[in-house]
């Protein structure tokens, strides 16, 4: 058997890739490295999820102005999601509390997760990324 025949019997396989968004959107490459990976990813057919915990719930919110601090605010990427068929987004619901958020400040809808919720879905991935 050839390689390209291993390669082709392996075409249909998908994986449950959960992404798993934990720094504030500025400061650091991740929000924005993060993102870039979960858009290859689905670009393979694979089942993606995001999840926005921690400061990441901040990579979501309306209104962002990056001017001043002279970096693209990339978070208009996250409305063509849906373009991609990433449609699994997930908020954790004490993140939110705990930085003041509500749904309505997000860009995006999202369903919102409890802690126990939060700890189902997880278990339910073949993989689990953190960025």
């Amino acid at each position: 058997m050839s390689d390209m025949d291993e390669m082709d019997e392996g075409s249909g396989i998908v994986k449950k890739f959960m992404f798993l968004n934990r720094k504030a959107p500025h400061g650091t490459v991740y929000a924005l490295e993060g993102l870039e990976v979960v858009l290859i990813t689905a670009a393979f057919d694979q089942d993606v999820s995001m999840v926005f915990t921690d400061d990441g719930v901040y990579q979501l919110m309306k209104g962002i102005d990056t001017k001043g601090i002279e970096v693209k605010d990339f978070s208009k990427t996250y409305r063509a999601l849906e373009g991609y068929d990433i449609e699994k987004l997930y908020v954790d619901q004490a993140s939110m509390d705990a930085r003041g958020l509500t749904e309505d400040d997000l860009i995006v809808d999202v369903t919102v997760l409890s802690v126990d919720e939060m700890a189902n879905l997880m278990a339910e991935q073949d993989v689990v990324i953190s960025f």
